[in-house]
């Protein structure tokens, strides 16, 4: 009979929260600075949950230590779901790089649900004497110990995609690294530096002029946007099974009331069709995610298939940051 009631109680707790939630302004954390990709993905996404959920959404910068920092404070916040933490990619790769984290990635967080896919390219400077990846491979493998490969720091996107593309070609480049994509780009538009590999947000800008050569997608499908529709797949060159995405997803504390993460999870896949959130997202190249990963169980899933994926590369090439 007191498990009934114990039972009953909780069913009504939860019948309750979600009726009553939000009560109040929902907080989105974004560990990183405002300005970049991941902010403005969270704060166009945020304008989407705020019309479905009818409750202010308030965008909190709390950057530092790779997106580490931002992240243990939603693990540690209250979990009635009014702290969100909206990330990209570092979801997957800091317990590789971090020797201290102070959360547990796939205990510590409630999965709500991945947004997008934002594809990397593999570009170089104009006065690179290959003009295809059939001749740019070519070149690399003649010129292998002298190519200077420019990355945004360590842990970065291009950071990453870089480790990737040197280890599966088996060729050794020398890694130059930058405090942002934005120095790292200044040196490749200058020539000082040779290939870079980097988000079509922070590279499509330089396709028009010719002011850097594009040779290669990282997706396994070619991209549907007319300006890299004609570019081909690293896959399709001959690195078979290569696919290096940049995505961002939503997380709650671990321990959200149910209810309360399903109505996020059903507010998301909204805001996933809203035509000003899908024009913002292709205007940055972005790929919206439209499969079973905007569900929390495969949006978890998806993200300890990346932790199996990045942790070799990464211990193999970087030593561990504090």
């Amino acid at each position: 009979m007191k498990k009934l009631l114990l039972a009953a109680v909780a069913a009504l707790t939860a019948t309750a929260a979600l009726a009553e939630y939000p009560e109040k302004p929902i907080t989105i954390i974004v560990p990183f600075a405002a300005g970049g990709p991941t902010d403005k993905v969270a704060r166009d996404f945020s304008e989407g949950l705020r019309k479905q959920l009818g409750k202010p959404v308030i965008i909190e910068n709390a950057g530092g230590a790779g997106g580490t920092l931002g992240a243990t404070k939603v693990a540690k916040a209250a979990a009635d779901g009014y702290t969100l933490l909206l990330t990209h990619i570092s979801m997957a790769t800091s317990p590789a790089l971090y020797r201290n984290l102070q959360y547990k990635t796939l205990e510590d967080f409630e999965y709500l649900g991945m947004i997008n896919e934002v594809p990397m390219t593999l570009v170089g400077r104009s006065t690179l004497p290959a003009t295809s990846y059939s001749e740019l491979n070519t070149w690399i493998q003649a010129n292998q110990g002298k190519i200077n490969l420019a990355h945004a720091g360590v842990g970065s996107a291009s950071h990453l995609c870089g480790l990737l593309y040197q280890s599966t070609l088996k060729v050794d480049m020398v890694a130059v690294p930058y405090k942002g994509t934005g120095p790292a780009m200044t040196d490749l538009l200058g020539g000082q530096v040779d290939i870079m590999c980097d988000q079509t947000t922070n590279t499509m800008g330089q396709m028009e002029g010719g002011k850097i050569k594009f040779f290669a997608v990282s997706t396994t499908k070619r991209l549907p946007m007319p300006a890299l529709a004609k570019l081909p797949t690293l896959d399709e060159v001959g690195l078979k099974g290569f696919n290096v995405t940049i995505w961002h997803g939503l997380y709650a504390p671990k321990g959200t009331p149910k209810p309360v993460a399903d109505k996020i999870n059903a507010a998301l896949k909204k805001v996933l069709k809203d035509a000003d959130f899908v024009k913002s997202e292709e205007s940055m190249a972005a790929v919206i995610v439209n499969d079973a990963r905007t569900n929390g169980p495969e949006h978890k899933k998806f993200v300890e298939s990346e932790i199996n994926k990045w942790g070799p590369v990464i211990r193999a090439n970087v030593q561990y940051a504090d």
